[in-house]
């Protein structure tokens, strides 16, 4: 089931890498042209909605290559079983945090649509449009998250330790360097 869900996520990762350059190229672009007095209009706007859509989307890709930054002083000095404990209260705590953002981001994008509310810029940008994207990577966050919870505290039941430890460990410098 991990492995299904990190191929997900690569491909997810790939396509925000690219609609990311694609905004850069955008901003790029724009600034050149305004040199020439001509200007798109509402690249600043854009990158805005890429950003948060990026962010929203990439926490999940981020969390199954275990690239989420974690203070790990007290987890060095414990052993095998107490490492995992904490890994698990970590895991445990983001998928609660995820969930949590992600409810309480339904009403934003429920209130957008009922109102038809629209950006108070020169694109007029429908809210609705962009707010999707966030609330549905809050969303895949909150299931991905919620899934490694299970799945550490199935490991943890049957002991296997380095499993769990593969599946939400947090590494050192030494580990991510090797």
């Amino acid at each position: 089931m991990i492995a299904a869900i990190r191929r997900v996520n690569r491909m997810i990762a790939l396509l925000v890498g690219l609609v990311l350059t694609g905004c850069v190229i955008l901003i790029i672009v724009d600034i050149l042209l305004r040199e020439a007095g001509i200007s798109f209009g509402g690249a600043d706007e854009i990158s805005g909605y890429v950003m948060a859509g990026v962010a929203s989307w990439g926490m999940s890709y981020a969390l199954t290559e275990l690239a989420h930054v974690r203070i790990d002083l007290i987890r060095l000095r414990l052993r095998r079983r107490g490492k995992a404990m904490l890994d698990l209260l970590a895991i445990i705590a983001l998928a609660g945090t995820a969930i949590v953002i992600a409810v309480q981001s339904w009403p934003v994008l429920q209130k957008t649509i009922a109102r038809g509310s629209h950006a108070n810029t020169a694109l007029e940008t429908p809210l609705w449009l962009p707010q999707s994207i966030w609330l549905s990577g809050w969303i895949w966050f909150a299931v991905c998250s919620s899934v490694l919870v299970l799945l550490t505290l199935v490991l943890l039941v049957k002991s296997r330790l380095e499993e769990a430890d593969a599946l939400v460990g947090a590494r050192t410098e030494l580990e991510l360097e090797a």
